[in-house]
Order: C-alpha cells, then sequence, then structure tokens
C-alpha cells in the first residue's frame, strides 16, 4: 500500500539520515523523496513517498529521533475531504466539480456552501449537495458562526473559496487555520481587494493573473501556493480582462487544490513550501 510523509521541523544535520533509515529498519520502501531547507528561516521540510506497511512504532520512534517541534504526518492514499464556499460566480466551482468528475483531481468534494442561491443547479449536476445560507440580516461574524457550524459537521479536510466574496472573520480563519484557499483574481501582491481588473486597467497593465493562497487574517495576504499570467493588449477594458481573467482563476484554484491533496504544500510563515 502506498502512503505519503511529511515531516517538517528545525534544520539540524542528519535529519535525511534519520529518516530514511527507519523506513528500511521497517521495511518500507522509499518510491520517493523530495526536501527543502529554508536555510533563513532553519527549517527543515520533507515529502517522502512509501510503500509497506508504516506502523504506529514508527511513527512514534521517527518522532523521537526528530527535533522537538517536528510536526509529522502519515497520509493514506484516500481522497482529500473538501468543503467549497461560493457566492454567485460558476467558473471555479464548475471546474473543480468537472475535475473531481473526471477523477483529476485526488479529492472529494463533500459540499458546497452558498450565500445566493445562484449555484445551486450547478452542484446538483455534480449531484454534490448545496446548502444555502444567507447573510442578509446577519452580522459577519454571525453569518461566519453558521458557515463554519455546517463546514465542521462535514470535518474536511480543506475548505476551499471558489470565488466566495466574503471577508472572513479571526474567528472563522482560526477555526480552520491552515485548511483554507482561496483562489483571488489578480497576481498578488498588486491590486489587493476588490475589483482588482479595474485596478488593472487603471494602471494600463499588460498582463494579468491570479493567485491561489491559504488564508490568514490580511486581506489577500496570506502565504502564496500558485500562481499564473496572460498578457493582455491596451485594446481590454476591465470587463474583458474579467473575462480572460476566469480561465486563469479555475486553472490555478484546480492546481493548489491538486498540490494540497497530494500533501505536496507546506506553509512556511508567509510563504509555502511546494513540491511537484
Amino acid at each position: 500500500m502506498s502512503y505519503i510523509l511529511t515531516t517538517q521541523c528545525s534544520d539540524e544535520i542528519g535529519l535525511i539520515a534519520k529518516v530514511t533509515s527507519l523506513c528500511h529498519e521497517h521495511q518500507l520502501n522509499i518510491v520517493r523523496n523530495n526536501e527543502f531547507v529554508d536555510r533563513e528561516g532553519k527549517r527543515f521540510f520533507m515529502r517522502t513517498e512509501l510503500t509497506g506497511t508504516p506502523t504506529e512504532q514508527f511513527i512514534a520512534q521517527l518522532r523521537a529521533n526528530l527535533p522537538g517541534d517536528a510536526q509529522v504526518k502519515l497520509h493514506n492514499p484516500k481522497k482529500v475531504k473538501v468543503v467549497l464556499l461560493a457566492t454567485k460566480e460558476a467558473h471555479c466551482l464548475g471546474g473543480v466539480l468537472l475535475k473531481q468528475f473526471e477523477n483529476a483531481l485526488n479529492i472529494e468534494v463533500l459540499a458546497v456552501i452558498a450565500n445566493y442561491r445562484n449555484l445551486e443547479p450547478l452542484a446538483n449536476a455534480f449531484d454534490v449537495p448545496f446548502h444555502h445560507i444567507s447573510h442578509e440580516g446577519l452580522s459577519r461574524a454571525e453569518h461566519d458562526v453558521q458557515v463554519g457550524d455546517l463546514i465542521a459537521s462535514y470535518n474536511p479536510d480543506l475548505v476551499g473559496l471558489a470565488k466566495y466574496m466574503r471577508i472572513l472573520s479571526p474567528e472563522f480563519v482560526a477555526r480552520f487555520e491552515g485548511k483554507i484557499i482561496n483562489i483571488h483574481h489578480s497576481f498578488l501582491p498588486a491590486f489587493i481587494g476588490a475589483k482588482p481588473y479595474h485596478q488593472a486597467f487603471e494602471r494600463g497593465v499588460k498582463i494579468i493573473g491570479a493567485t491561489a493562497h491559504f488564508v490568514n487574517n490580511e486581506l489577500d495576504e496570506g502565504p502564496i501556493i500558485v500562481q499564473d499570467v496572460t498578457q493582455i493588449t491596451h485594446a481590454d477594458n476591465a470587463e474583458a480582462m474579467a473575462k480572460i481573467g476566469r480561465d486563469i482563476e479555475k486553472t490555478v484554484f484546480c492546481k493548489a487544490l491538486q498540490l494540497a491533496s497530494e500533501h505536496k504544500l507546506f506553509i512556511n510563515g508567509n510563504k509555502t513550501v511546494v513540491f511537484k
């Protein structure tokens, strides 16, 4: 059976040898290994694909042999469970649902939650449960509690913001810390906040892009996962840019979810380590 072992900790001499030696001792075959050392932050990151039967004793020994701050996780080959949040725009949500239908993503979308009903037919078409929680008449905190409670009932591994056009409260972010992936329609850190295509048009840019990032309490400033761009011309107004940008947003969002589902992402302060 195949497994993925992810390890991150303070850097010190001999970490790779400690992990690989224990794998050999427990008769685990290493199929693929990626490692990275953040020399400035003195942090070590490693992703190891294994075959065999890892035991609790193996994990316990591994933790005992690594620095005290080590985060060691063993991932089985099951699909990663995801809840998607949406508002009215269909392209990112539709892109993920289509790729799931094609088995092109290693995820299982448990539910779609939206603050409008516009996308209910889309979710229904892919036989994915759809929940409408209106924000009308509720404070941001009250709405986030209702949405958060529903998400928690599904116990997902990830929460994907498929063009969910709501600013999340600090309490919501803390509740799902390190699990929320957002798609922003600009090449961050440029054009943060609302109407980035209008901002780009006013600046006369010649490329536009999209950014998938983890969510923190700073608007559109969480650790970046994936980015992509495409060229435009002086003839493209803000509306044309938005139309062109939708394909990039969809592609980047799906790529971020795929990387997360393959356990190739590590949060490293305000950055990420992304293994290919």
